[in-house]
């Protein structure tokens, strides 16, 4: 494993990944002064672009990761944090992601039925922004557990 460039245990692509990440929030802020301004198009734009992207950087590093170093450990050691933090950010992670996709589906374009698009916009964003910051926040847990471990040394 080659050393990342943040100071920390963590590899190259984990510095990479959680600077992406943090890129991406505040990404979506800007996206949220968009639409106060009343920006709409570009803001829509932004957003899509932060979804999409996330998807990428989930399939190709978060969901491998998972899959080898959390996964073949479920459930017997889900009482330690290094595998209960990563479990939860996943699976936090993977509602927000899924309802960001709906409402890139639902708001952005006409592919779903009428009756599956949404009507009260501004608080399934709003859910969604706020939730996608929590899952943010785990991120940044769990790479702190991962890779920074005097933090947690007693």
């Amino acid at each position: 494993m080659r050393e990342g460039f943040l100071g920390t245990a963590a590899p190259f692509y984990a510095d990479l990944v959680l600077l992406l990440e943090l890129s991406m929030g505040a990404g979506l802020i800007l996206g949220l002064f968009l639409a106060r301004t009343g920006k709409f198009r570009a803001h829509g734009a932004c957003q899509s672009i932060i979804v999409l992207l996330n998807v990428g950087v989930i399939a190709v590093v978060m969901m491998p990761s998972f899959h080898h170093q959390i996964a073949p450990r479920i459930p017997l050691k889900l009482g330690k944090a290094f595998y209960a933090l990563a479990t939860i950010h996943a699976a936090l992670g993977a509602i927000v992601e899924c309802a960001a996709l709906y409402i890139l589906l639902a708001a952005g374009t006409t592919l779903l039925p009428e009756k599956l698009r949404l009507t009260r916009y501004k608080l399934w964003m709003r859910t969604v922004f706020a939730s996608w910051w929590l899952v943010i926040l785990s991120g940044v847990a769990t790479y702190a557990r991962w890779y920074i471990p005097t933090l947690f040394r007693r």
